[in-house]
């Protein structure tokens, strides 16, 4: 209400706030809140927050996939190339490149991609929301962590299935060595490295609050960032319970996953 607010409109909003009222009933009436599909509205526009949630997961929901789209090749094809090239320069190499990928915090890596691209090359705009060009540096952002990631779980992975008898049997049996490696070996790889996936694009999803604030993108992540320095309570709420949804929901569609890219899962199913 500002500092010039008059008594009458404080004691409206206490009202309205039910800040009169103990905490249990405070958190009754936001329960019942939440069984009604709501998460209230906003201090500061008094806008419903989910007409805002719904109007911004869209743009979250772009860029996780953008940089899912980007990690996921590449993290494996490094992945792949270090395992079969175990012990070389191009291993050590991706290795280190890896450690770096996991230890530059995102909001310094940021930074130095928008200074490259946009500063120094001037070829996107800094910051904003819009079409491609807006999207290619928070993606590319977002993706660093989850390429390094991927590299080393997949490469460890592989390097650890190379080493099975059926693999021995399979190139004993004459199979062409470009089939083992993919239908034998990459192929049984495929449960890890769904995990990963899985619990990197559900946490994307949660919006990437660092990401979307320094690159200006309107998505869940800012939007939480915003309802957190305005201590806008019923935004913050509203996100965080969005975000635990999302997380919950990505983590089942991975384990219906295993389902049917694992034959020992349904196997162990049918059983039951």
């Amino acid at each position: 209400m500002g500092e010039r607010a008059s008594p009458e409109a404080i004691a409206n909003i206490r009202k309205e706030l039910n800040a009169d009222e103990g905490i249990f009933a405070q958190y009754r009436g936001y329960v019942m809140l939440l069984l009604r599909g709501e998460f209230g509205r906003s201090y500061y526009t008094n806008r419903k927050v989910l007409d805002d949630l719904m109007s911004k997961f869209p743009h979250t929901l772009l860029l996780a996939v953008s940089a899912m789209l980007i990690s996921v090749p590449a993290g494996i094809a490094l992945g792949f190339i270090s395992s079969i090239r175990r012990g070389s320069a191009i291993d050590r190499s991706i290795s280190s490149l890896s450690v770096v990928g996991l230890s530059l915090p995102v909001f310094w890596s940021g930074l130095l991609i928008m200074l490259f691209f946009s500063l120094k090359l001037k070829m996107l705009p800094p910051s904003g929301t819009g079409d491609v060009r807006f999207l290619v540096m928070p993606a590319l952002t977002l993706s660093l962590p989850a390429i390094a990631t991927l590299a080393r779980v997949s490469r460890t992975t592989l390097v650890d299935l190379f080493g099975m008898p059926y693999v021995r049997t399979a190139r004993a049996k004459g199979v062409a060595e470009w089939k083992v490696r993919l239908n034998h070996v990459l192929r049984n790889a495929l449960i890890p490295l769904v995990t990963v996936v899985g619990l990197d694009f559900g946490s994307y999803l949660n919006g990437a609050v660092l990401t979307e604030t320094i690159f200006g993108w309107d998505g869940i992540g800012r939007f939480a960032m915003e309802g957190i320095i305005k201590r806008d309570y019923p935004v913050i709420m509203g996100c965080i319970i969005v975000g635990t949804v999302v997380y919950v929901l990505i983590n089942l569609l991975v384990d219906i996953l295993y389902h049917y890219l694992d034959p020992r899962v349904r196997l162990y199913s049918s059983h039951d």
